[in-house]
């Protein structure tokens, strides 16, 4: 994927009613073009100016003016911006108006993928340019951030260079006599290999929390009939959300609301009560209510047997612990007794989450299928144990920067908004 040499233009801001707009241009003609609006009006890069938009003999809007020469910009390109009034027709009319002058009009994310490929920023900060604006919580803006400064890089261009030395280690007893290295060699070799198999499995559970804060977890209760699901939701939302009855199955559709616990975005989802029915609505209910369950990040599980069922994605809990104890995580929606330590034991678990599906950074991709390899590695057999390492170098190479694939790319920056 190579840069493009046409000149790109979009409305920069959300659609809708507003102050201010801004439409953006970029290119090697972003100056002629935008000075077909402005005229002399048009500031010196690095300037700022007030104008009158007009085109085709007809003033289209009045505001400001903001000029970037290349390679001092976002994109790395000579860049005009136009802040317009807001709504849906002042930005419209500036923007069509620059169409006509010879500017087209950009794909999703083209603006950030310029300054990708122009060397303004790498591919961890162009994830992390999205994952910001996408960013539900304010936990989840400090990873983004994390991620345009360059923290995550520099952890992973450490696990490259450490795997390049043991790499470098596996080659050079390939290429002496056995005899000739030092009493120990391939049990410190195998100790170092699991020593950095061990940090990179630190880094990408990192990253797998990342995850979680960039895109929300979702947390299904499910349950029989009248085992207090609906109350628990109420309680753990702080509002009357879903309908409460003594009736059994009363709720015979997934009810869903997003509620913030420790940073983390999450999606609440309560469910129909699980039982045998002859009713098709609440057996349709039913249904959904087990599909749901299945594809949640984790389950809070109300049914007496849940217990025996509890895992890492299961939690058992007792949902009445005001009017009897039992197995499990005992809770009272009508007290409130226990929910603190619901919501506590909820984010342990959203913290080490390793989600088996959903959209993995380009980090995280490689750490899931390098660490298998680092881990089966025995510098017993000192080919094998070289071809793994190298292996390994090689995938965290592609995650430090060394190589970027056109589908890599796509997938990316097809996440962003037209104008970013």
């Amino acid at each position: 994927m190579t840069a493009s040499a046409d000149t790109i233009a979009a409305i920069a801001t959300p659609p809708g009613r507003g102050a201010v707009a801004i439409v953006r241009l970029s290119g090697p003609d972003a100056f002629p073009i935008a000075s077909r609006l402005v005229g002399r009006n048009l500031p010196a890069p690095g300037r700022v100016a007030f104008a009158r938009f007009a085109y085709g003999g007809r003033t289209l809007d009045e505001g400001v003016v903001l000029a970037f020469a290349s390679p001092r910009s976002y994109t790395g390109e000579d860049v005009v911006e136009f802040q317009t009034h807001g709504g849906a027709v002042a930005p419209r009319r500036v923007l069509d108006a620059l169409l006509e002058c010879g500017a087209r009009t950009a794909r999703r994310g083209e603006f950030t993928e310029r300054a990708f490929l122009n060397g303004k920023i790498d591919f961890e900060a162009a994830e992390g340019v999205i994952d910001l604006i996408d960013a539900k919580t304010s936990r989840a803006a400090d990873d983004a951030l994390a991620c345009l400064a360059g923290e995550k890089k520099r952890a992973a261009l450490g696990l490259y260079r450490a795997a390049v030395d043991v790499s470098v280690e596996a080659e050079y007893a390939m290429d002496v006599d056995e005899g000739a290295l030092p009493a120990g060699f391939a049990q410190s070799l195998s100790r170092k290999a699991a020593d950095l198999a061990g940090a990179m499995e630190r880094l990408l559970k990192a990253e797998r929390s990342s995850r979680i804060l960039r895109d929300g977890a979702t947390i299904v209760l499910a349950g029989p009939p009248n085992s207090g699901k609906s109350s628990l939701m109420n309680a753990l939302l702080g509002e009357n959300r879903a309908i409460v009855s003594d009736a059994p199955g009363t709720t015979r559709d997934s009810i869903e609301s997003w509620i913030e616990m420790d940073g983390f975005p999450v999606r609440l989802v309560d469910t129909a009560g699980v039982r045998d029915t002859d009713c098709a609505i609440e057996a349709e209910g039913v249904k959904r209510a087990l599909a749901a369950a299945a594809a949640a990040d984790i389950v809070l599980d109300l049914s007496p047997d849940a217990p025996a069922r509890a895992s890492e994605k299961v939690l058992a809990v007792h949902a009445k612990c005001d009017i009897s104890r039992g197995d499990g995580l005992n809770v009272s929606s009508l007290t409130r007794e226990g929910l603190d330590a619901l919501r506590s034991e909820i984010v342990r678990r959203l913290e080490s989450l390793s989600p088996a599906s959903a959209r993995e950074s380009c980090l995280a991709d490689v750490l899931a299928r390098a660490v298998p390899v680092l881990k089966g590695a025995d510098a017993g057999d000192l080919v094998l144990f070289g071809n793994a390492v190298r292996t390994v170098a090689t995938l965290l190479g592609e995650a430090t920067g060394a190589v970027y694939s056109d589908d890599m790319l796509e997938r990316l920056f097809s996440r962003f908004c037209v104008g970013k």
